[in-house]
């Protein structure tokens, strides 16, 4: 284990003592903990992060299209002739 100091405010370290006190454990074990829990949640999506994601996306679909069609129908032929040719590795 390695011993580090953190400035909190007064209403935090409370809330620590008061749960680590009612749990019966370490005040330090109700930090790790609190610590993995907080971790484990910041690697979804945020409520916040969802609606700026979904107001864009929403955003670009009332956007008018940029290209027609057709242009885009015939780069994807392109696209997906150069993959059946093999790409660079294959013979000629």
């Amino acid at each position: 284990m390695v011993k580090v100091t953190f400035t909190l405010d007064d209403a935090t370290v409370a809330e620590i003592r008061r749960t680590a006190e009612r749990l019966g454990t370490p005040q330090s074990h109700v930090v790790r903990e609190a610590v993995a829990e907080y971790a484990a949640r910041a690697d979804r999506v945020s409520e916040r992060e969802r609606l700026r994601a979904l107001t864009i996306l929403e955003n670009l679909r009332k956007a008018p299209a940029s290209r027609a069609v057709a242009g885009v129908d015939a780069e994807l032929r392109a696209i997906r002739a150069a993959r059946r040719t093999g790409g660079r590795r294959s013979a000629r």
